[in-house]
């Protein structure tokens, strides 16, 4: 709703523009053509637009109401951070309020344009709004009567015109004029006749622009005036009034004919005077009051006595109209700005408001995100702690099966031990009685009875080293340090038949394990286990291969398997492979993972004995 408001009031602006004064038709036209089409909706859009009906109100001299327009495009301009387009518009009002004599005010929204453009890229178009600037703030201390300071600025702004690319002879004729102007004006005759000389210098201004080198030439006849120099004159008057009638501008004509009458007043031509002092009047009255009341001073100046009273009374009626306009006016300016700083600071508000709003919001979200992380975090501190626990109890576990398989062994090895005594002491003494008394019988020198003693002595002989043989082997711990094999068995066997996997389990008889710690033992039962849970639970395989072997005092377990491998490079590091890279860090071992898609899997781990 509030776009569509912005095209009404548009395209009511430009139906204003073409009823109140001569505008480019086709100017007008175009905006309203690009309204209809609607070919963009944003406000940066509607306050070019604005800018642009400002700029024909301004060239039409209708100033307050370009004012308005100038206004509202620049808040927009503003709001959104447009400032070459702010700098322009403020150019628009400060050549509004310089229109409307209102020069203090002119001055302080030209600083406020310049200081825009000194903070922008030094480019040519940034360079010309400066020139334009500078040639207003130039016409304001002119106005002002400072002319040291007006000549100053109307120098930069020719200097940086110089420079510009393009054809800006217009414009560097316009600022030339103004010079000639001030320094008439300051009583510098020899200087504005010099700004002359520059001015017909520039061929093209006198054959292209010759309503621009009207304005020059009458401010020259002007000065030759002011400073006694009548040798050329009234020819230069002339002339100009020539020039100005070819090419139709009348309105430039009408100062020329007030310097022609004081002129001629001055020689006491009084028809001559009269004649161009009526001339300039009729003139002005179609254009401008300020040029009516210079031609209505003019009259009072040089008609008779009754005529003079009568122009002179005019003459203070439409100068105090005149100053009651420009107040009026100027109070326009002032309410138009009150009414903007109002809503600007009614938004303001507004947004301050939202922004307190957008904050509690943002905290709120924070507070509720860190709660919900802080949340989060115990309980997985929780669960963490849970699997902790559990692989402390498993290892205290698996400690009471070392240490009852350790008991058992013990036992087993006491129970070797006194039957090997047993035979030994027992056994095998009455065994050897028996063959001592059988030797005893060789006193018995028959040929039969002799075989007979020696082969049950040989027969005794036998029985006394099988006996010998399996005492000695009894007192040999031979299956020392076979537990942990064992238990490792029974750890394979059971998980591979929980998994549904089939293995192959091989492992060097050479390996002491009773030189082995039971911290490593633990270690290297829990990591076969996590292996295998591994396997089952990511692998897919159905095979596994298992072996212990010892190289340098090192066992070197590998564990491969037939499953779907992966990726090791991009594979995520879980907490079960962290947990196994935890315990080959605390026994100084070395843990290697090789793997390739459809491949399976292969863990080596290698464990120093020492």
């Amino acid at each position: 709703m509030k776009l569509n408001l912005y095209h009404i009031i548009l395209l009511l602006s430009c139906v204003a523009v073409q009823a109140q004064s001569e505008l480019n038709l086709s100017t007008i036209d175009s905006i309203r053509n690009r309204l209809v089409r609607n070919e963009t909706k944003d406000s940066v859009f509607i306050a070019k637009e604005y800018y642009k009906i400002g700029e024909l109100y301004r060239k039409s001299l209708l100033c307050d109401t370009a004012y308005y327009y100038f206004h509202i495009s620049e808040k927009i301009f503003r709001k959104y951070n447009y400032r070459l387009e702010t700098a322009q518009t403020l150019y628009g009002i400060a050549a509004c309020q310089n229109h409307n004599k209102d020069y203090v005010g002119a001055e302080t929204t030209i600083i406020e344009s310049l200081t825009l453009l000194n903070e922008l890229e030094d480019i040519d178009e940034v360079n010309m709004y400066k020139a334009y600037n500078y040639n207003v703030l130039g016409i304001v201390f002119d106005e002002l009567d400072l002319y040291d300071e007006s000549i100053r600025y109307f120098e930069e702004a020719l200097k940086l015109k110089e420079d510009l690319k393009g054809d800006f002879t217009r414009s560097i004729g316009l600022t030339l004029n103004n010079l000639i102007k001030v320094y008439r004006r300051s009583g510098n005759y020899d200087l504005a006749k010099e700004k002359f000389n520059e001015t017909i210098n520039y061929k093209d201004l006198i054959k292209n622009y010759p309503e621009v080198y009207v304005l020059a030439l009458g401010n020259y006849a002007r000065t030759l005036f002011e400073s006694q120099d009548f040798e050329n004159l009234p020819d230069l008057y002339l002339r100009a009034l020539h020039i100005c009638d070819s090419i139709n501008s009348e309105y430039n004509s009408i100062i020329i004919h007030q310097h022609l009458a004081e002129f001629y007043d001055f020689k006491n031509n009084k028809d001559s005077a009269l004649y161009h002092a009526y001339k300039a009047k009729d003139i002005s009255e179609k254009y401008n009051n300020d040029d009516l009341l210079k031609s209505l001073w003019i009259l009072s100046e040089i008609e008779d006595s009754d005529k003079a009273a009568a122009y002179l009374k005019s003459y203070i009626k439409l100068n105090d109209s005149l100053q009651k306009a420009e107040r009026a006016i100027r109070d326009k300016f002032a309410r138009i700005r009150f009414d903007t700083q109002r809503v600007e600071q009614e938004n303001r508000q507004i947004a301050k408001e939202r922004m307190w709003l957008l904050i509690i919001s943002i905290i709120v979200i924070i507070a509720s995100l860190l709660l919900y992380l802080v949340i989060r975090q115990r309980n997985k501190n929780k669960e963490l702690q849970f699997i902790q626990e559990q692989q402390q109890a498993n290892e205290e576990i698996y400690n009471l099966m070392l240490s009852q398989n350790e008991s058992i062994e013990e036992a087993r090895a006491l129970e070797k031990q006194r039957i090997s005594k047993e035979l030994h002491d027992g056994v095998l003494g009455r065994l050897f009685g028996t063959r001592l008394s059988l030797d005893s019988l060789n006193m018995n020198q028959s040929a039969e009875a002799v075989k007979t003693r020696g082969q049950y002595i040989q027969e005794l002989k036998t029985i006394e080293e099988d006996i010998r043989k399996v005492s000695h082997e009894l007192n040999t711990d031979f299956v020392s340090g076979a537990g942990f094999i064992d238990i490792l068995k029974t750890l394979v066997d059971t998980q591979c038949i929980a998994y549904g996997l089939h293995y192959a389990l091989d492992y060097d008889e050479v390996i002491n394990w009773d030189a082995v710690s039971n911290k490593k033992k633990i270690h290297i039962y829990r990591l076969v286990q996590e292996a295998l849970h591994n396997i089952y639970k990511h692998a897919k395989a159905e095979n596994i291969k298992i072996s212990f072997k010892l190289k340098n005092s090192v066992i070197c377990l590998k564990i491969k398997d037939d499953g779907s491998g992966f990726d090791v490079n991009k594979a995520k590091s879980g907490i079960g492979l962290k947990n196994m890279n935890s315990r080959i860090s605390e026994i100084q071992g070395l843990l290697e993972i090789n793997s390739e898609i459809d491949k399976g899997t292969t863990v080596r781990i290698e464990v120093p004995i020492d």
